[in-house]
């Protein structure tokens, strides 16, 4: 990956984290293209069938959207007829469900899904696969910690 770091200097983990999201998100995009669905829209759907009755803003946090990021992805969704709102247990919240057309888009981006996956975990090796994804957890919780500390 191309970095414009100075020599000796320490690589900015936001803009590595970002550029590793770009590569990642375009070789997800295009194993999913055959189904319809993009990596961010898979997300979003795995999420609400994974939270089915549950209020939207749980899934915003699920996902760490912000609830207007969550509403623009769905749109498009909702539009297409992959998922359905309703109202939820309180006033002004709302829950979303997933459509019988939207589960035979996720049966079908399942097996792209699953080919990319386990294309990148083979390439970079299972062992190493799960300790980066703990390492990406802990600098997450870090970050999330410093920021706390850093409110008070």
């Amino acid at each position: 990956m191309y970095t414009s770091n100075k020599p000796g200097s320490i690589p900015c983990a936001c803009t590595t984290v970002k550029k590793l999201s770009r590569i990642l998100g375009r070789h997800y995009d295009a194993a999913l293209s055959d189904s319809g669905l993009n990596i961010t829209q898979l997300a979003v759907m795995r999420c609400i069938s994974r939270r089915a009755g549950e209020p939207l803003i749980r899934v915003a946090d699920e996902l760490e959207l912000e609830k207007t990021s969550l509403y623009r992805a769905l749109n498009p969704m909702i539009r297409d007829g992959w998922v359905v709102l309703a109202d939820g247990p309180s006033t002004g919240s709302k829950t979303a469900k997933i459509t019988k057309k939207g589960n035979r888009l996720l049966t079908s981006a399942g097996s792209g899904w699953d080919q990319i996956q386990n294309r990148i975990i083979s390439s970079f090796g299972s062992k190493e696969y799960a300790a980066f994804m703990q390492e990406l957890n802990r600098l997450a919780d870090c970050v999330e910690q410093t920021s706390e500390s850093a409110a008070d």
